[in-house]
């Protein structure tokens, strides 16, 4: 007998949507498509749905720039091919395979669309604040709510009714680690892809202000000056920053998803220093770390005679708080919870008559 398929929508900016997709379908015990548009990324399953590309032209940054749209929509430009031709596939997909369940990992528009297809959905929550009307509605068409980070992390600015109706599983990669290489007292700062990247001369100048300790970089740098502190050191992008992460005393960086579940699984030391995201997504982070006592927030890179002060209180932070965030298995706790609602959903594999 065949199970009626579970579909799994992932958003098509960044690396990290498609490889928590991956993670989730391989661990479902039904059918699971994932739908997208993958481009030259493998989304490592059988099942894919490529999607037509709906973003506008180069240097896309998620505004439709339309003189109005309906409320409930983000993004709704008007005379774009590649949205018709999504959404017709979407739908044709939807009419043929007869889906239990779509997880939408992320957009209000998707889950809007998935619910006028008469598709239940599981949504997925990102951090920070995101008490808008689209967000609002998507939320309250899903059966339930997903997100990647421990309940402690959310916002008490988001209503009582999205938090009660909304699963926590973890940071998916926050799996406690044990076994590691001994701390060398470094402070590791590390830059990610979605970012700016640092300056070489901001670099400099906190390195010769804390010259006790040695300073190692990851991820790009701009404006490096030509005489540099000895103290500082420059690694570019790295295959792996883990072994950087392991050896480090304080780690400064952004409140992306990668970089935060990095050093909960680690127990370290934390400054976070938010970049700009929409709806105050790293700010969110930072400020939930920081009143958990599991990290400094720092709104800015600030100046060479700050860190002195900032990197002591960094070291004085009790890495036991910034562990207490991290749970294992998130992986396989979400695609429980989905395998679970699907069930829920068709008991006995029989579509249901009425949902909701």
């Amino acid at each position: 007998m065949t199970r009626r398929p579970i579909g799994y929508y992932v958003h098509h900016q960044g690396a990290g949507h498609v490889a928590r997709a991956r993670l989730i379908a391989r661990a479902l015990d039904r059918p699971c498509t994932l739908l997208g548009t993958f481009h030259a990324v493998d989304p490592g399953v059988a099942s894919v749905l490529d999607l037509p590309d709906d973003r506008i032209g180069e240097g896309f940054d998620g505004r439709d720039h339309a003189a109005s749209r309906p409320l409930a929509f983000h993004y709704a430009p008007l005379g774009i091919d590649g949205l018709r031709g999504r959404m017709a596939r979407i739908a044709a997909w939807v009419a043929a395979a007869d889906p239990v369940l779509i997880v939408v990992d992320v957009s209000v528009e998707i889950a809007l669309f998935a619910r006028l297809l008469s598709v239940p959905t599981l949504v997925v929550r990102l951090p920070g604040d995101r008490t808008d009307a689209p967000h609002l509605e998507a939320f309250r068409g899903a059966e339930r709510l997903l997100a990647f980070f421990p309940q402690a992390l959310d916002s008490f600015a988001n209503p009582d009714w999205v938090r009660a109706k909304t699963e926590h599983v973890g940071f998916l990669a926050a799996e406690p680690m044990g076994d590691r290489p001994a701390e060398d007292g470094s402070l590791v700062v590390v830059y990610g892809r979605g970012g700016a990247g640092g300056h070489g001369a901001d670099l400099a100048a906190a390195a010769r202000a804390v010259p006790e300790r040695q300073w190692h970089v990851v991820g790009p740098v701009m404006d490096v000056p030509a005489a540099m502190p000895a103290n500082l050191h420059l690694h570019g992008w790295v295959g792996e920053i883990g072994p950087h992460l392991d050896r480090a005393a304080l780690v400064i960086g952004a409140g992306g998803d990668g970089l935060v579940s990095g050093v909960v699984a680690r127990a370290k030391r934390f400054v976070c220093i938010p970049e700009p995201r929409a709806f105050d997504e790293q700010v969110a982070t930072a400020r939930a770390l920081a009143a958990q006592g599991a990290a400094i927030h720092r709104p800015a890179w600030g100046p060479p005679e700050e860190w002195p002060a900032l990197v002591r209180a960094g070291l004085a932070l009790d890495p036991a708080r910034i562990a207490s965030l991290g749970r294992g298995d998130a992986a396989g706790r979400a695609a429980r919870l989905i395998g679970a609602m699907a069930d829920g959903l068709d008991p006995g594999d029989r579509a249901p008559r009425c949902v909701g």
